[in-house]
């Protein structure tokens, strides 16, 4: 397994097993971003031409599984040409569980995909996409069904502004 540390963007890592990376077939395409979590994973879409994000999904279901069956709809339907996965770390930038099993879940849609996937610093992006729904009028427990994939949006906007 390969896994390549970039430094542009503070914590950038792109995995990529098979070297398929192209930046000129890359830059041109479709990225999909994920909020991982244990319990549910956010979904966002967006086009490097347009260099906007948009939430898409939540997957709320615990099975890998399932998770994946998921996934390769959504791959199948999108195409990316890259896979943006948020790092999740704690305030200080050191790693924790959750960081282990995100990093897992990266090498597996690279392994099971041959999609390169680029791992990027997810801090405060929950905190970002809390404060998008209230400006949009939806607040407290009404956030719950957006909140992961809102925060996948915002992770890869934040993609799109570091380029």
């Amino acid at each position: 397994m390969q896994e390549s540390s970039q430094a542009s963007a503070g914590h950038t890592q792109l995995i990529d097993n098979e070297k398929v990376y192209a930046a000129g077939i890359v830059l041109k395409g479709t990225v999909l971003a994920f909020d991982f979590g244990e319990q549910r994973i956010g979904v966002a879409v967006g086009e490097h031409l347009l260099a906007t994000a948009n939430p898409l999904m939540t997957i709320d279901n615990e099975s890998n599984e399932v998770r994946f069956q998921l996934i390769t709809a959504l791959v199948k339907e999108w195409q990316p040409k890259l896979l943006i996965v948020g790092l999740p770390l704690s305030l200080d930038g050191t790693e924790h569980s959750v960081t282990q099993l995100c990093k897992k879940f990266a090498r597996r849609l690279n392994g099971r995909f041959n999609i390169p996937v680029m791992m990027i610093d997810e801090r405060y992006s929950s905190i970002e996409a809390s404060n998008l729904l209230n400006q949009r009028g939806i607040k407290g427990r009404a956030q719950k069904e957006m909140l992961d994939q809102v925060a996948a949006q915002t992770i890869l906007q934040s993609y799109f502004d570091s380029l």
